[in-house]
């Protein structure tokens, strides 16, 4: 057997944590910078995409009143153009009413903008401690 002393021991021992300490340090901090580095890719993906996303609705937009145009220049084969631009023109107003009805019914239904169930619940969890305590005390 081979006699060790205590003092290199401990010292090996301080110095392994020391170590030890040191490396999981330098690996959390390696793999921080490696997140950051993936969700900053990510970003830039998904602001490319949000922004081609949001220029494909712009072209969509202009297609649906090229559409609204050719619904016009048919119906102005059949009717005065006047008449067939009106038309068009009243049947467009009335989509967007009743689009901003439906709108102003949603919006209505989610004001105030409050966790209602979750507030109940809660002032159902407050009444039952209440209760409980107040038991508890009679006893």
């Amino acid at each position: 057997m081979t006699h060790i002393d205590a003092r290199s021991e401990q010292a090996s021992t301080a110095e392994l944590v020391s170590r030890l300490s040191e490396q999981v340090s330098t690996l959390v901090r390696d793999e921080l910078a490696l997140a950051r580095i993936e969700m900053m890719e990510k970003g830039k993906k998904a602001g490319k995409g949000a922004g081609l996303l949001g220029g494909a609705g712009v072209i969509a937009a202009y297609g649906l009143g090229a559409l609204f145009v050719t619904a016009g220049a048919a119906l102005a084969l059949v009717m005065p153009v006047w008449a067939a631009a009106l038309i068009v023109t009243v049947v467009l107003f009335a989509a967007a009413g009743i689009a901003a009805l439906i709108g102003k019914k949603e919006v209505q239904e989610a004001v105030p903008p409050t966790p209602q169930a979750a507030m109940a619940s809660g002032r159902r969890d407050v009444d039952t401690l209440m209760t409980a305590a107040r038991q508890g005390r009679q006893s």
